[in-house]
Formats: C-alpha cells, structure tokens, sequence
C-alpha cells in the first residue's frame, strides 16, 4: 500500500519541485532587477503606473505577463511589484489582467506629484460640456490617447442638444493622437464639427527629433481601420498620419489658436486667432508642454537659447549643451552627438535619469563611453554668455564653450487656460 502512494505521489512531487524552483528563479530574478532600479535611484514612474494592493494580491503573475513591458512587473515572495518603475509606460494592462483586482492605476508618487484635470469616467471636465482626453489628462501613450479621443466622442453624441442646426456638434481642439482619433470618430458618427490645431498636425510626436523611434501598438481607427505600428519612426508616423487625412477628407486647421472658450447658453463659443465658432461641446486634446519650462538664468534670453531640437545636423561642428533628463532630452543629446565635429554636454540637476527609458538611458551610457557625450549629473546652468556657458556641479562652478543650448526641461501645464474656462486642476501624488 506504501508502494502505492508513493507511486501516484511521485509525479506530484516532481510537478511541485518543477514549479517551485521556477518560482525561486522568476523571485530571484525580480528582486534583483529592483535592487539595480533602487541603487540607481531610478524609483520614479514617469507617468501613469500601477500600485498593487498586497493584501488582495495572491502573487498569480497575470500582471507580469499581461504587461507587454520586459520586466516591469514581478513577483517577489508571492506578491507582485512594481520592479522597474521608469520602465513603466502606463498601458494599463497589468490592471485588467488582475482577477483579484489588486491593482490600481495612479498619477505621480508621494515625492513627485503630477498636475492633472477633473474628469470623470466619460472624459467630461467638472465643466459639463467640456470633455479633455490625450496627454493633458496625463496619457502619452499613442494607442491610449487615440482610445481615449475615440470613446470621448461616444460620450458626447449622448448628450442632449447633439444635432442641433443652429450650431456645431464639436469643436476638437488639438490634432494630435487623441484628437485625430476623436476627429475621426466625429466624422464616422456624421456629427458637425472642427479640428484646430495651433501649431501642425501630429501633435508631440511632430516635434520629436528627426529620426527618433516612436512606441506605440496596434489600436483600431474609425473609418481608417487597424493602426499596426508597434515601433517605428517619426518620419513613418507623420506620413501615416497624413495619408489618413488625404484619404479620409478629414479637415484640419493648422496655426489656429484657440484664445477662449465660453458658454453661451446652449453650448460654447469658442474664439480662435482665425474664427469663432459656436459649439454644442469641446474636446480638450491638446498636450501638456504649455508653456516650456525656462532656466530662470542671466542669458536665457539669448537666440542661441532654444526648446526643443528640430534637427540635429543644423549643429554640425559646434559646442552643444543640453539640459534636462527625460527622454527628449537624452535623445537629443545622443543625436546631436552622432554628428561630425560636436561636442555635446548634457546637464541634469538629479543624480539618476530616473525619468527616462531604459533604452534610451543605455544610448546615452554608450555615448559616453565613447567619448562622444559629456554627462554633468546633480548639475544646474548658472549664467549664459555669447560664446560660454557657466554650469555648478558637485558645488563647484566650471565654464565651458558654448555655442548651443537645447532646453529640454518639460512644459508648464497650460492651467491658466484651464482655469479660464473653469476646468478645476488637482495635484496628483500617487492618487487615481
């Protein structure tokens, strides 16, 4: 009889060692990818990102597999943890996989808080009437700002006073992913509207450097059809964008600003540098740089002074420096460095990248070791001359030459405007 159960009980054992030695292997694995993220100080999410709830969370690995991020998620002593924070990109998957719901999906953290707009579940603001979708509500990701421009359309055919003749459905302010989505979805729904845009179509992504590599993932457009790109360029992304309008018809008002947005009774009035339009609703998708965040330093003001970096070649064979140390600005630097006879300096006051991609954290760590990228970390510019620039690092004050400088430091959420309209703006520090 002893035989006999030792018999059926062997392959069981066998099965249980099997499954707790990869068990050790993936917590081992796990933990070691968040030692490396914590001693290099990179614990900062840059954006929307998951906080899981131990005590619900059974350690099933649904979210380590659901994340379509290598590593990003793990389970460690039966539980799952956010390992590589600035890897996480904020697709949201982890939380739909989660069958305990374990999960909840948050802006910012206790030390870096994120500005975000009141809206609801419908992407309606706390204005009725105004919907916001996109970066400024605090998504990036291409698929997720096209979905939310997408399902902010659907929400605003419901409500009442769409149809009316005596004005439009929607004015869509913004043609960037999300608002190329909800212009789109507007079309298909035959509503009455307008897409103005202030500066040209494309939004963020029209601004990156030439060249640079845009993640994104499959997401179905109205009337278009399924977008495939999983990762591709910003020159493939931009000609996709455009032959969507070629073959749609859809309309788009480029270099028209938008100055004010009131009620008038029965919808919005909405003022542009080119029009005025009366409208039943607004959608908001517009991005969140604003304003571009300044040094606040003797000489910003000089030309040689910019924001952001159109083309690197333009800066063939001169003293570059770049300040910041998020994604913009690390593949800036790295692309300028790319190109004959410059010397590229790039200044950051924290003492990790903590806001970056790994990716790119790894291009720039390469440069450097190449000699091709001068890196000042825990460093702040200090004065600007014609030809010098003065920066503090580790308490002490170098000069350098300079003929260049690329501020990369982020924007200033437009809330002025928001406020303007009566759109209410909350701090988020680690709060859904």
């Amino acid at each position: 009889m002893t035989s006999e159960i030792w018999l059926y009980s062997l392959p069981l054992l066998v099965i249980f060692s099997i499954y707790l030695w990869k068990r050790t292997g993936r917590h081992r694995t796990s933990r070691k990818i968040l030692e490396q993220a914590v001693a290099a100080g990179l614990t900062e999410p840059a954006s929307l990102h998951p906080v899981i709830d131990h005590v619900k969370c059974l350690g099933c690995a649904s979210c380590v597999k659901a994340c379509p991020e290598n590593n990003v998620l793990g389970v460690i002593h039966g539980k799952a943890h956010l390992v590589d924070p600035t890897h996480c990109i904020g697709h949201g998957a982890c939380k739909k996989a989660c069958p305990f719901n374990a999960i909840e999906l948050v802006f910012g953290t206790e030390k870096r808080g994120v500005d975000i707009p009141q809206v609801n579940e419908d992407f309606q603001s706390n204005v009725q009437g105004i919907y916001i979708a996109g970066e400024l509500g605090g998504m990036g990701l291409i698929r997720n700002a096209v979905t939310q421009g997408v399902q902010a359309v659907e929400s605003i055919r419901k409500i009442d006073g769409i149809g009316s003749k005596d004005r439009l459905d929607l004015v869509v302010v913004g043609a960037g992913p999300a608002g190329i989505g909800a212009s789109l979805a507007a079309m298909s729904a035959k509503l009455k509207f307008v897409t103005v845009e202030q500066e040209s179509m494309g939004g963020t992504v029209s601004h990156y450097p030439r060249g640079k590599i845009v993640m994104t993932a499959p997401v179905k457009l109205p009337v278009v059809g399924k977008m495939q790109f999983r990762e591709t360029t910003k020159e493939q992304l931009m000609e996709f964008w455009e032959e969507v309008v070629k073959s749609t018809g859809l309309k788009i008002s480029d270099n028209e600003r938008v100055e004010s947005i009131e009620p008038d009774g029965a919808g919005f009035k909405v003022k542009t540098t080119q029009s005025s339009y009366q409208t039943r609703a607004v959608l908001l998708a517009i991005g969140r740089r604003g304003t571009p965040r300044t040094l606040g330093v003797p000489g910003e003001n000089k030309s040689k002074v910019v924001y952001r970096l159109i083309d690197p070649e333009q800066y063939l064979n001169q003293h570059v420096l770049v300040v910041g140390g998020g994604d913009s600005a690390l593949e800036a630097a790295v692309s300028i460095a790319e190109e004959a006879g410059t010397t590229v300096t790039l200044s950051y006051r924290s003492e990790a990248f903590s806001r970056a991609k790994e990716k790119n954290r790894v291009k720039v760590a390469d440069a450097q070791k190449q000699g091709r990228l001068n890196v000042l970390m825990s460093s702040s510019v200090k004065q600007i001359s014609d030809d010098k620039v003065v920066i503090e690092a580790n308490n002490k004050e170098i000069t350098i030459d300079n003929d260049a400088i690329i501020v990369c430091a982020g924007g200033i959420l437009p809330t002025p405007f928001l406020k303007s309209i009566g759109i209410e703006v909350e701090t988020k520090f680690g709060t859904a």
